[in-house]
């Protein structure tokens, strides 16, 4: 029996968010709306977005000892995920510099502060959460040789869920460990190379040659790819109207993690991950748009 449903290895920020006309331009300057400040990081998001669920959840990751930890500490709580494994301490935390433009769509910069500092070390020591969790889901704003001993340190019989992002070539030991490996189009074409193909489907059969059990191909509008050793399926995205896309990517890695732990199909974990994904970019911000189960079922 686990204790948890899903364990995030990753980062967790504090999102500076400033609304643009639009997104200026090499060495220009625009007026923005007023800063907001709102918790974030693709670790904290993932870990906020499966609690708010229904998933049991804890997060493994490091904030600093200042006022944007306590922020993300606070919010991870509210949420009902477990904090136990976050480190306070290091390096002050990570900050996201973020501008969205009237159609929802945003640009970030991120500052990755003690998000640079979880360690194998860390990962090491938290071996209980570990043997404790169905799935891990983990990303790469935390450093690739933490990622690296996340995939050391799994339990036997647990599934791991990588999102590439921001994107770096992977080494083999980690794609062979992803079940799914979830990217877009850019981390597609980065993870890929020189051997990314033209359409989808080629990315797909592409990076399921590299060793993942399985992988989803994220197409916005267009919905998402599905592939594993059973073939591909398009699951089709569901019509919103987009207010803020911020985060929207960590709520479907995490609904789909989650889903999958349940022993969902990953088609059909998919699929629920974009209706939660479309709920999430109707809302401002990114952990204050997530949707609870019952949101979802009635989107």
């Amino acid at each position: 029996m686990y204790d948890y449903d899903l364990l995030v290895v990753g980062s967790a920020n504090a999102d500076l968010v400033i609304g643009v006309e639009r997104r200026p331009a090499a060495g220009e300057t625009v007026l923005g709306s007023d800063l907001a400040v709102h918790p974030g990081g693709k670790g904290g998001n993932q870990a906020v977005a499966a609690a708010r669920l229904g998933a049991r959840t804890a997060l493994l990751a490091r904030v600093g000892d200042d006022a944007h930890g306590r922020l993300l500490l606070d919010a991870q709580r509210a949420a009902g995920v477990d904090t136990a494994g976050v480190l306070v301490g290091g390096a002050p935390t990570g900050v996201a510099l973020i501008t969205v433009d009237p159609s929802g769509d945003n640009s970030i910069v991120v500052s990755p502060g003690a998000n640079a500092r979880l360690t194998p070390a860390d990962v090491r020591a938290a071996g209980d959460l570990f043997r404790a969790s169905r799935v891990v889901s983990t990303q790469l704003e935390i450093p690739l040789k933490t990622v690296v001993e996340t995939v050391r340190t799994m339990a036997d019989g647990s599934r791991l869920v990588l999102n590439p992002s921001p994107p770096v070539p992977l080494p083999a030991e980690v794609l062979a460990a992803c079940d799914p490996l979830i990217v877009n189009e850019h981390e597609a074409r980065v993870v890929l190379g020189e051997t990314a193909g033209a359409e989808p489907g080629d990315w797909a059969r592409a990076l399921l040659a590299l060793g993942p059990r399985s992988v989803v191909v994220t197409l916005g509008a267009r919905g998402a790819l599905v592939a594993d050793a059973h073939g591909t399926a398009l699951v089709p995205s569901v019509k919103v109207e987009a207010v803020d896309t911020t985060g929207a990517g960590d709520a479907f890695t995490a609904a789909l993690a989650w889903r999958l732990g349940t022993g969902a199909a990953l088609a059909d974990a998919a699929a629920y991950a974009a209706r939660v994904g479309a709920a999430a970019v109707t809302k401002e911000g990114a952990q204050a748009s997530y949707p609870t189960a019952e949101e979802v079922e009635a989107l």
